[in-house]
């Protein structure tokens, strides 16, 4: 039995090592290096809920709409992800996970995981000084999430949204907008 769990997880451990590298860079455009973040991030501020603007899609967010993610700081430091979205048959789908702080002096590094023990690059590249609005990617390239605290923000900040992911060096024409 132990042989079998043991067989089992290093498959699986390599399937999910060769599906991720199998997804397509679709990060900064040309030479340009990856961005880093702005300006520190405080946490507490942070916290709370986000309503996904638009995005790089991404297998395991695969046309989903109307997607928020939910934070809360655990008293060890630690914080809970919850990040809920509808389904193109209109179900609703919720992974729930855990992050932890990368870089303590930013605080904008951070790593997550909806699985362990693997974790993922979350950074927050950009926020609003009103913590209203903040973009996240991560080393790679390969994901993208703009987010804003109202589910309908003004026409306004989208553009101002789109015209900051720009100049970060993300590819427009990979982005998908979310609908509410």
């Amino acid at each position: 039995m132990r042989r079998k769990l043991l067989t089992f997880g290093v498959i699986g451990a390599a399937t999910l090592i060769g599906a991720c590298a199998a997804i397509p860079h679709g990060g900064p455009v040309g030479n340009k290096a990856v961005p880093q973040p702005a300006e520190p991030v405080d946490l507490e501020r942070y916290m709370g809920r986000w309503h996904e603007q638009f995005r790089y899609e991404a297998s395991f967010e695969k046309d989903m709409d109307a997607v928020t993610a939910d934070y809360s700081l655990h008293g060890d430091g630690t914080v809970r992800v919850v990040n809920r979205g509808r389904k193109p048959d209109g179900r609703w789908k919720q992974s729930v996970g855990v992050a932890r702080i990368a870089d303590p002096v930013t605080r904008a590094k951070l790593k997550v995981s909806f699985f362990r023990p693997f974790y993922g690059d979350y950074w927050v590249l950009d926020h609003g000084a009103d913590y209203d609005w903040s973009i996240v990617g991560e080393p790679s390239g390969r994901y993208l999430w703009v987010l804003t605290r109202d589910s309908h923000p003004r026409a306004a900040m989208l553009t101002m949204l789109q015209a900051r992911v720009r100049s970060l060096g993300y590819d427009w024409s990979l982005v998908r907008v979310t609908k509410q």
